[in-house]
C-alpha cells in the first residue's frame, strides 16, 4: 500500500453498493476498492457475489480492506434491510450508500402484461426507497453519510419504448430531490446520477426485446463503458456534486429538455416520428411470404 493510497477520499470508507455483481456496479466495486474502500456489495445473485468478492479482494491495495456481500432483493423491505445491518456489522457505521440496482424492461405499452410495470417499479424504486429507510436513520444519528441514488437518462427524457422503465427512474429522481432538501440540514448528502446507455449485461438483454423504433432512437447517441459512468459518479460524490451526468452530448440533452420546457415535445415527436418511419420503411421492403 502506497502514502498516496491514504489520501485518497475513499480509503478506508465503508460503502454499500447494491446491484454490485455486473454493470456499472461492478465497475464501482473495482474502482472504489482500488482506492483503498471497505465495500459491502448486495445484489440476487449469490454466485455472481461470490465471483465479484473473490474477485475484489484478490485486487485490493490493503489487506486490512473489508470486502464481503449479502445476497438479496431490495425490492423486499426485510432483505434490503438485513443486508443494511450486515454491512454495518461487519464494515462499521455506513459513510456512503450507492444505491445502483435496477431493472429495465422495454417494450410497447399496448404489449406489456402489468407485472412488468409493476416488477420494474418494485425494484427500480422501492427498492432504492428500502434501502435508503434502511440506512438513513443511523447517518442522521452521526450526523454525516453520503447517498448515491442512480437513475437514468430516461428520467428526464422518457422516450418512446420506456413507458415501465422511465416511470420508475422518474421515481427515484423524485424521491431524490425530495430527500436532498430535507437531508441536507441533517448532515447528509445526496448524489444522483443520471447515466446513459452504458455496456452491461443489461443492457444486452434488453437490446433483444426492445421495439425497433427505440433501437433507431437510441442510435443517435453514443453507447459507454460502466467503468467511464463509475469514474463519474465517484468523482461526482467526492465533488459533493448533486447531478451526474455522462458524456458531453447527454449534458447537453439534459440541459435542452430545461431549456425548451413544453418545446421539447414537438422536437421528440420528430424524432418518434421519423423511427416509426424508417420501421415501416424496412418492413415494407421484406419479401412477401409464399
Amino acid at each position: 500500500m502506497t502514502k498516496d493510497l491514504r489520501r485518497d477520499f475513499y480509503y478506508g470508507k465503508n460503502i454499500l453498493l447494491t446491484g454490485g455483481s455486473s454493470g456499472i456496479g461492478l465497475a464501482l466495486a473495482r474502482q472504489l476498492v482500488a482506492r483503498g474502500a471497505n465495500v459491502w456489495l448486495a445484489a440476487r445473485d449469490r454466485v455472481k457475489l461470490e465471483s465479484a468478492c473473490r474477485e475484489l479482494r484478490a485486487a485490493a491495495p490493503d489487506p486490512a480492506q473489508s470486502i464481503g456481500s449479502a445476497a438479496a432483493d431490495v425490492a423486499v423491505e426485510s432483505q434490503a434491510r438485513s443486508a443494511a445491518e450486515q454491512a454495518a456489522q461487519e464494515l462499521g457505521p455506513l459513510d456512503l450508500l450507492i444505491n445502483n440496482a435496477g431493472t429495465s424492461h422495454p417494450g410497447y405499452f399496448l404489449g406489456m402484461e402489468a407485472k412488468i410495470f409493476r416488477e420494474t417499479m418494485d425494484t427500480n424504486y422501492f427498492g432504492t426507497l428500502n434501502m435508503t429507510r434502511a440506512v438513513v436513520p443511523e447517518m442522521v444519528r452521526r450526523g454525516k453519510g453520503h447517498i448515491v441514488m442512480v437513475s437514468s437518462a430516461a428520467a428526464y427524457l422518457p422516450i418512446f419504448g420506456y413507458s415501465s422503465y422511465a416511470p420508475a427512474k422518474c421515481a427515484v429522481r423524485g424521491l431524490s430531490d425530495a430527500l436532498r432538501s430535507e437531508l441536507k440540514p441533517l448532515g447528509i448528502r445526496m448524489t444522483i446520477a443520471m447515466p446513459p446507455d452504458t455496456d452491461t449485461p443489461s443492457l444486452e438483454r434488453e437490446k433483444k426485446i426492445r421495439p425497433r423504433e427505440l433501437d433507431i432512437i437510441s442510435s443517435t447517441s453514443s453507447v459507454y463503458p460502466p467503468e467511464a459512468v463509475a469514474r463519474d459518479i465517484l468523482s461526482g460524490v467526492e465533488r459533493n456534486r448533486y447531478i451526474v451526468i455522462t458524456g458531453f452530448e447527454m449534458n447537453l440533452f439534459y440541459w435542452l429538455t430545461n431549456l425548451l420546457g413544453p418545446f421539447q415535445y414537438p422536437v421528440i415527436d420528430l424524432i418518434v416520428a421519423d423511427a416509426i418511419r424508417k420501421v415501416k420503411s424496412a418492413e415494407s421492403k421484406k419479401p412477401a411470404r409464399v
